[in-house]
């Protein structure tokens, strides 16, 4: 019970803005999704979150030391997926995806209506 609450956490930790850092930028097609993430891992070192986004539409990687797969598509100009975490299922959702400094992914639930997390782009 205790780790789908972490990875809950983990999603929706607010990061700290940098004074002067550039503001972030809507991804809106598939293309510039993946020039962003081919061959780059997305992580978030806190809760030891660490995934690979494929272009066949694989989502691998692991949290807090427990497997996570998935898979994903791009629809309508948004990154929809759904994940595997050791067993726990992350539900089907369609997401905002926003770049910043060619560094920085910020995915926003429910079409970018919900809540938000922020991944270093490794």
């Amino acid at each position: 019970m205790l780790r789908p609450l972490l990875l809950a956490a983990a999603i929706v930790l607010p990061v700290p803005v940098l004074a002067g850092a550039e503001e972030f930028q809507a991804v809106r097609d598939r293309q510039a999704f993946l020039s962003l993430v081919n061959g780059r891992d997305l992580s978030l070192p806190l809760f030891r979150i660490r995934l690979s986004v494929e272009p066949d539409g694989r989502i691998e990687g692991s949290a807090l030391g427990w497997e996570i797969t998935g898979t994903w598509a791009w629809k309508d100009g948004y990154f929809c997926r759904e994940m595997d975490w050791s067993g726990k299922a992350i539900p089907y959702n369609c997401q905002l995806v926003e770049v910043r400094d060619d560094r920085e992914l910020r995915f926003t639930v429910d079409r970018g209506e919900g809540e938000s997390a922020r991944f270093k782009l490794d």
